[in-house]
């Protein structure tokens, strides 16, 4: 008999951003359960909980979308299929039983049965690598932000971004509509960005609609209990003063795969490897999609996540089903209006 606090499925799905989502939409169209496991309190993961007004310019069929409104659009394509979800959890050992199953415990205690583990942990736990001065602390939720969740926060207001990846160049782009006074500052000419990204900036630059400053970094931050300015050293022209309201360093994140790593799964440089067949692990029953895993050609791309996930549902239905057939058709012919798990 089924304790109170367990809970059996077809798949268990560590991680509610927006691969996890969509594997519960693959895993669905072949009839299969899931139960979503994630630590934080809603579903969409990094989307949801770092940048949730953040454009997404790669997600096919979509010009642009909203990071927030995605999540709500996978949300709605997975309703018909009733996944479960378990948040404010976190998934912290795993254990075979004697029938072959696994169980998933989280860390109160929740324990989840199923043939099949999906990890679609993202980056893992994570950190927002900050930049090395002294008196960043005293600022923090005082004038220095290390995601963007609000940008309306930013209404007229004079604001520093730092960094030169697509995160800075992104949000460079988007609040320009919303800055007072917006400078870009990066300690290289060259970004790492997308070049299309790259040359929206430069364009906002020339234009007069931001400042960009590049062979620079934010070296003092000033302020009398909220941020008043940030101090940046230039190569060439030395220290330079710039009013701010809002210091934003975007130098991306610091991955920590947490109790993923205790699991006895081949990790290499803080991702889990898997064989590119399907996504399995180097457990049998365990399978790696999204930006937890790596294998070579890698892309940390959401829409590369929605690939992976696709295949690993493929691979995961002989496991829970192996005597039956798989017969995959496409969603043309299998419709999905209220459909359900069998």
């Amino acid at each position: 008999m089924t304790q109170a606090n367990t809970i059996e499925t077809d798949i268990i799905i560590i991680g509610a951003g927006p691969v996890g989502l969509f594997a519960v939409f693959e895993a669905g169209l072949l009839k299969l359960k899931c139960h979503i496991i994630d630590v934080l309190p809603q579903a969409g993961g990094q989307l949801t909980e770092i940048y949730p007004k953040k454009p997404i310019y790669d997600i096919p069929g979509y010009p642009s979308v909203l990071a927030g409104d995605l999540v709500k659009n996978l949300l709605q394509q997975i309703e018909p299929f009733n996944p479960g979800f378990t948040l404010g959890e976190r998934a912290e050992q795993i254990e075979k039983q004697d029938d072959g199953k696994w169980c998933v415990t989280t860390h109160r205690g929740t324990k989840h049965i199923a043939p099949v583990i999906f990890i679609a942990g993202g980056l893992g736990c994570f950190e927002p690598r900050k930049p090395p001065l002294d008196n960043i602390a005293d600022f923090e939720e005082r004038g220095v932000e290390y995601f963007v969740k609000n940008p309306e926060q930013f209404n007229g207001k004079n604001v520093v971004i730092a960094g030169g990846g697509d995160s800075a160049l992104d949000w460079t782009i988007y609040l320009a509509e919303y800055a007072k006074g917006l400078t870009l500052i990066h300690r290289r000419t060259e970004f790492r960005g997308a070049l299309d990204s790259v040359e929206k900036v430069q364009h906002l630059a020339e234009s007069g609609r931001i400042k960009l400053i590049t062979n620079a970094q934010v070296v003092g931050l000033q302020g009398n209990g909220h941020l008043q300015g940030v101090d940046v050293l230039h190569d060439t022209e030395g220290t330079i003063h710039i009013d701010a309201d809002y210091f934003v360093p975007l130098f991306g994140l610091t991955p920590k795969l947490g109790p993923i790593g205790e699991w006895g799964l081949g990790v290499n440089n803080n991702a889990v490897e898997v064989n590119t067949f399907d996504y399995s692990t180097n457990v049998p029953g365990v399978y790696a999609i999204g930006d937890i895993n790596t294998y070579p050609g890698k892309l940390k791309l959401i829409l590369c996540g929605f690939h992976e996930a696709t295949l690993a549902c493929q691979s995961a239905f002989k496991v829970v089903h192996p005597d039956k057939k798989l017969s995959f058709k496409y969603t043309t012919v299998t419709g999905i209006e209220g459909m359900t798990p069998a």
